[in-house]
């Protein structure tokens, strides 16, 4: 892939060129998930279908997860950038010893307010470090949707081993950008650019192979991947393309949501069975790495 914007990383992962300061990013931040509900850049509120399919995924992912640890115990949960609460609320219904860190508990005070008082809300590597500090562990850490985000994914990923406690696992989940899809539809003039590259929102880009060389390279042993429902096939379908023509959006959002609910009445064994499949070959809107710390 050739863009200006972008260069590789040494471990395979692209990253932006032009990257912002450490206080310009985090000035962006702070504007972008305003500390209040009433002006947060959250949702608001969901469907029923919706919140159906978001406790299907996170089913999911910890099915994957409690068959890795080898243990149906609940145990200690560390939430890092915890949003809306979603994963907190799944697991303390489970029995888990729930915690989450966030820049701004306005999302999970927004969508699922009992669960704001797990939240503690600042800047989520200073919350860290002081977690680490304190040699908290927990048995799993869940980090959805942060790795992309930050400065230096690479030092990230070497700090949370120091948080994982022994026999715990790190549940990572980013985007799935820069594939050899992508690159075939920007080829063939299905897309107009590449719409995945999100600055400064996304600071980094993995695929499957990149995402285990960077968590081999921290000391993580990867021991199962799965993706998740590949909406970015619509684009290789002119009457579907949400990129091209914007308007179609809506509806490849409610085609998902039917799709994602379907594969989900199948079964979690099977869903994941078949969401494993799609890394094979490349597919999956973003990619969940189960990893355990390296002795």
């Amino acid at each position: 892939m050739n863009d200006p914007r972008l260069r590789r990383h040494e471990l395979g992962f692209l990253e932006v060129v032009d990257r912002p300061t450490p206080q310009a990013l985090s000035d962006y931040y702070a504007q972008a998930y305003f500390q209040t509900a009433a002006s947060s850049s959250f949702r608001q509120s969901y469907s029923d279908e919706e919140l159906e399919v978001i406790e299907l995924r996170i089913a999911q992912k910890a099915s994957q997860a409690r068959s890795l640890r080898g243990d149906d115990q609940p145990g200690s949960l560390l939430d890092v950038g915890c949003g809306e609460g979603f994963v907190l609320r799944f697991f303390e219904r489970l029995g888990w010893q729930v915690q989450g860190i966030d820049y701004s508990r306005a999302g999970v005070q927004q969508v699922n307010p009992d669960y704001a008082r797990h939240v503690e809300q600042g800047d989520v590597f200073e919350l860290l470090e002081a977690r680490i500090a304190s040699e908290k562990h927990y048995d799993l850490v869940w980090l959805g949707n942060v790795l992309e985000h930050v400065l230096d994914p690479v030092s990230l990923l070497r700090s949370l081993r120091r948080l994982v406690a022994p026999g715990g696992l790190l549940v990572v989940t980013v985007p799935n950008d820069g594939s050899a899809f992508h690159e075939e539809l920007y080829a063939q003039g299905a897309i107009p650019d590449r719409f995945w590259i999100a600055v400064p929102d996304h600071l980094s880009y993995f695929t499957a192979d990149s995402l285990r060389q960077t968590a081999e390279a921290t000391q993580w042993e990867c021991l199962a991947m799965q993706g998740d429902f590949p909406i970015d096939l619509f684009l290789a379908h002119e009457g579907s393309n949400y990129v091209a023509d914007r308007s179609q959006g809506p509806a490849a959002h409610r085609a998902r949501l039917m799709l994602e609910r379907l594969i989900g009445q199948a079964g979690i064994e099977v869903s994941s069975r078949f969401y494993a499949a799609l890394v094979d070959v490349g597919f999956g809107r973003n990619l969940t790495a189960f990893l355990r710390p390296k002795p």
